[in-house]
């Protein structure tokens, strides 16, 4: 019996890996879990799967679910405390980190010095800090399993093959509700319409992320990262369809995809399991009812996301935090109404320009880079 810990149990990520769970309920045991302040769905999840620890970020919200749990006896952490103690809990196996944003840098590494394996679904980890976590993972003999749909098509697409070179890794992306549409048609937009994802159900920062291709910016700089590979060698193909989940190139051309229907459980799973796979409920692709599939280069000049993110890699030192933070910080006014949606791009490009570069920067420096870029665009915005 596998023994998993969840940073970020109550988001997106948090919840079908907890549904893949419950789904095996003999092979995995819940020993750790946390959250933002969504209490109410903690504690439902505690009564559930009766983990041993959990870990709210509010000293607040901690309070009133120690109330509201007190009959079950499961000790309550609160902040980053918090999320080292679950990341680190003795009893856990493995750490789903489903946390949102940078705030998974830290326990990411704990986690990492205390041996755990690494279910990776947040991509800021990586995107800012990869330089630190790789290096340190390989130090501890610790794997790092992607969970993003995407990277987990790689690394399922490079099983056998570890020893044959890549030649390319060719990234598909649905290309979001605006594919097709230009600079013009933005102005307008509205965070009801951003939302509405053709094919994946998500949390709402991812879900406008891939509509801006923020998202698969990410997605660029965390798959350097993974596979080692250089930025050239990451080719961005939109693909409406979202069956081809990414592939592989190698350097005889032979190329090599992972196929599925759209959902997030099956890398979830094959994380958990990995290198095994096993049954999983749902809905199975079926090639004869596809009536075609198509592919096309992403509009770079329209989505502008995607070339800054391009950008940020090959600039590299702080820049990508500045790229991440930046575009934090923008998702999170659009959503509350305070900015346009082409705005989004807007700061993240100016961000880029105007915070202080840092060649080979340490932890902190990172974490600062992240409240400079915050504090830049609370000055200018």
């Amino acid at each position: 019996m596998k023994k998993i810990a969840i940073l970020g149990s109550t988001g997106s990520i948090g919840t079908q890996t907890l549904s893949v769970i419950e789904e095996h309920a003999d092979d995995f045991e819940v020993t750790a879990l946390a959250c933002g302040n969504n209490i109410r769905l903690l504690e439902e999840q505690m009564r559930k799967f009766r983990p041993k620890l959990v870990a709210v970020w509010s000293k607040e919200a901690a309070a009133s679910l120690r109330v509201r749990t007190a009959d079950l006896g499961i000790p309550v952490e609160t902040g980053m405390d918090g999320l080292l103690a679950v990341a680190t809990y003795e009893e856990s196996e493995i750490l789903v980190t489903a946390i949102v944003g940078m705030l998974g840098i830290r326990p990411t590494i704990a986690a990492i010095k205390a041996k755990k394996t690494i279910a990776l679904a947040n991509k800021e980890t990586l995107v800012t800090a990869g330089h630190l976590i790789i290096p340190l993972a390989a130090e501890y003999g610790v794997s790092i399993l992607p969970v993003d749909s995407e990277h987990s098509a790689i690394f399922q697409s490079l099983q056998g093959n570890e020893e044959n070179p890549i030649s390319k890794i060719l990234l598909t992306a649905s290309g979001g509700p605006f594919r097709g549409r230009k600079k013009q048609d933005l102005l307008h937009i509205q965070v009801e319409d951003a939302l509405k994802h053709p094919n994946w159900s998500m949390g709402h920062k991812v879900t406008i992320d891939s509509s801006t291709l923020v998202n698969k910016g990410l997605e660029v700089m965390e798959a350097k990262w993974l596979f080692g590979v250089e930025l050239e060698q990451i080719e961005v193909v939109v693909h409406p369809q979202s069956v081809i989940h990414s592939a592989v190139e190698y350097e005889d051309g032979a190329v090599i995809a992972q196929l599925g229907t759209p959902d997030m459980r099956l890398p979830i799973q094959y994380a958990l399991y990995y290198p095994k796979r096993k049954h999983l409920s749902g809905k199975r692709l079926d090639l004869f009812a596809l009536c075609d599939l198509t592919f096309e280069r992403p509009d770079t000049d329209t989505f502008r996301g995607l070339s800054l993110a391009y950008d940020a890699a090959r600039r590299g030192g702080n820049i990508p935090t500045v790229f991440n933070a930046a575009n934090e910080k923008a998702v999170a006014m659009f959503l509350d109404r305070k900015i346009a949606y082409p705005e989004i791009t807007e700061m993240i490009e100016a961000a880029m320009e105007e915070v202080s570069y840092i060649a080979h920067p340490d932890l902190e420096q990172i974490l600062e880079t992240e409240q400079a870029t915050y504090e830049y665009i609370g000055g200018r915005w």
